[in-house]
């Protein structure tokens, strides 16, 4: 296993759809144990393959209810029904460093995908989780949480990132590192 470097807005990949997978085989299944040492790494939620440069239908999500890891692998997700009931939760991202904002969606969703092991799998999905699998979904249709925001607010939360990463460049991962 090894860690992905992170694509870092502002980069075009975050407008583009990502590539439904044909098949779960053993590069795919290398791409997402990739995709969830990195996430553990980042101390993140969750990551779509658009964000570490792969233009594949691949999201990987653990939120850690009560502290206990319960990792999902979700390959070509769709979601299928949404609920009416919104909620909203403070969003940000890996790749929009310095930024986050408040985010409306709806409460609950069921999706379809694949797993690990290519099997075909429904999920009902609430609260939290719900949120945090929308945003990766969001990612791999080449929309971002700021999309969800009005343009004022958008250009603002733009500024103050790029402001951020002038003072705080992204450290991208490399054979150098020592950790």
């Amino acid at each position: 296993m090894a860690l992905l470097s992170l694509v870092y807005a502002p980069n075009p990949i975050f407008k583009q759809k990502a590539e439904p997978v044909k098949q779960v085989d053993d590069a795919v299944r290398g791409i997402i144990d990739d995709m969830f040492e990195t996430m553990e790494f980042e101390q993140a939620v969750g990551i779509g393959a658009n964000m570490v440069g792969l233009l594949q239908r691949i999201a990987v999500v653990d939120i850690h209810p009560n502290g206990i890891s319960e990792p999902y692998t979700l390959v070509n997700p769709e979601i299928f029904w949404r609920s009416e009931e919104m909620q909203e939760h403070e969003e940000a991202s890996l790749c929009f460093a310095g930024i986050s904002a408040p985010i409306k969606r709806p409460k609950a969703i069921k999706l379809r995908y694949l797993d690990y092991h290519g099997k075909p799998q429904e999920l009902a999905a609430e609260g939290f989780l719900a949120s945090v699998i929308q945003h990766e979904i969001d990612y791999l249709d080449g929309i971002t949480f700021l999309d969800h925001l009005s343009k004022m607010k958008r250009d603002l939360l733009n500024k103050k990132m790029l402001k951020h990463i002038k003072n705080h460049p992204p450290h991208v991962h490399s054979a150098s590192c020592n950790h």
